[in-house]
């Protein structure tokens, strides 16, 4: 006898088990990104020119990547609440070592060990939604995932750069620390696994290498990583690292200023992709509406980059846009998901997730090595023309994931047609003459 997890109907217990996924998602992208809100202090305080500001932020994406790798597979055969307590824990832990050090090394220890923690984010939040929301209203639930990561990022721009004004960056991330452990504890509470995930039978399948490879053997899945990782690293650069110092040096605003205009990108993203993820299904156009959104995020950014400077409303206006263009990867793990047996849904997640790592480790380094070849002041302080040159990699990277995506649709359509192709010669072969 196999026991049937899949839920008939959703419960209120199934949406709070989501808010505390969401919670998690939430904390994630405030520690991504608060190196954007204190990058003159970063510089100052660890003696940083570009490079060596994008290789501190981007230890988070190390160990994230390498993360990555095993989350998936932990947390289809562990307890899923058990191990992500012990991931916001170690996210904890990690920003407070951050407050705390005087090195860098022991600097890009602690964002490491910040990037270990939220390798589970992303993969925890669909694994639980897969288990405790029925099937037809997991779009709707993977949707709703970007608005927590929009909410995220939005707190850690404006709000974070007030309470960096206002009491400093080491106080503002003790502060981010305490949360984490607020967070672990609400999680730990709250959130059990579903009983019947504790009385499986030998005939229930179970996760096991051959399903693994089976996971990596399908091309499409590699060309959805692909375009996740090409699609989303634009916006978690610019928006996370590079966005702030871009606007106050074009557009002559300070710290909290920038950061409420990044803000609105996070915004974008977080109404976006529900949306996004809503006419995808009403369409039954998913591949399309992911490149047509990817498209917008292309225009937006490169107008963003070559054609400023801009009035302030259409400033807000490209910027909201290139959120909610970007608000199109997350189809790609909707689209993953159909392609993959349910039993594998983390280990396919966190397949897709490590492009979101692979490309961010790359790209935050490689800006600021790209700022400082082409930087030619003697302050810390890049000009205008310095950012352009060093972000110019960024539509780069949304023409590729634009091409993925195609790739990955042509893939898809050969595929049904060769299924469709099977069932008319078996209808034939075994026809009555």
């Amino acid at each position: 006898m196999t026991l049937n997890t899949t839920p008939s109907k959703t419960t209120g217990y199934a949406w709070l088990v989501a808010a505390c996924n969401g919670l998690f998602l939430l904390y994630k992208y405030i520690l991504q990104l608060f190196p954007s809100v204190m990058t003159q202090d970063l510089m100052q305080t660890f003696h940083l020119h570009g490079a060596g500001l994008g290789n501190l932020a981007a230890t988070y994406f190390y160990s994230f990547l390498i993360m990555q790798l095993f989350s998936g597979y932990l947390l289809d055969r562990f307890s899923p609440r058990i191990i992500t307590t012990c991931a916001i824990l170690f996210c904890a832990l990690g920003v407070g070592s951050f407050a705390i050090t005087q090195t860098l090394f022991m600097a890009e220890c602690a964002r490491a060990l910040i990037g270990i923690g939220v390798a589970f984010a992303t993969v925890s939040y669909l694994k639980q939604a897969a288990i405790w929301f029925p099937p037809k209203q997991l779009a709707l639930v993977g949707g709703l995932l970007a608005s927590a990561v929009g909410l995220g990022a939005l707190i850690g721009q404006a709000p974070l750069a007030h309470l960096v004004q206002a009491w400093g960056w080491r106080q503002a991330l003790i502060g981010c620390s305490i949360l984490g452990l607020g967070i672990a504890a609400l999680y730990f509470t709250l959130v059990h696994d579903k009983p019947s995930m504790h009385h499986t039978t030998s005939t229930q399948p179970t996760i096991n290498r051959q399903a693994i490879m089976t996971v990596l053997k399908n091309r499409r899945n590699w060309l959805l990583a692909g375009y996740s990782g090409l699609a989303f690293s634009p916006l978690a650069v610019f928006g996370g690292l590079w966005g702030n110092p871009f606007l106050q040096s074009t557009y002559h605003l300070n710290t909290i200023e920038s950061a409420q205009y990044i803000t609105l990108a996070f915004l974008g993203l977080g109404i976006g992709s529900p949306v996004l993820g809503w006419l995808a299904d009403r369409l039954n156009r998913r591949m399309d509406i992911m490149i047509t959104a990817t498209i917008i995020s292309l225009i937006t950014l490169t107008l963003l980059l070559t054609s400023y400077p801009f009035n302030h409303t259409v400033l807000r206006l490209l910027l909201f846009l290139f959120g909610l263009g970007t608000g199109g990867f997350m189809l790609g793990f909707t689209v993953a998901k159909t392609l993959n047996p349910t039993m594998v849904a983390a280990t396919v997640v966190a397949m897709i997730n490590t492009g979101d790592a692979l490309f961010g480790a790359i790209t935050e380094p490689l800006v600021g090595f790209l700022l400082d070849h082409h930087h030619t002041g003697g302050s810390l302080a890049f000009s205008t023309q310095d950012f352009q040159y060093g972000l110019v990699i960024l539509p780069g990277y949304l023409i590729v994931a634009v091409a993925c995506a195609i790739w990955a649709k042509v893939y898809t359509t050969q595929n049904k047609q060769g299924h469709m192709s099977k069932k008319y010669t078996n209808r034939v072969r075994y026809a009555p003459s």
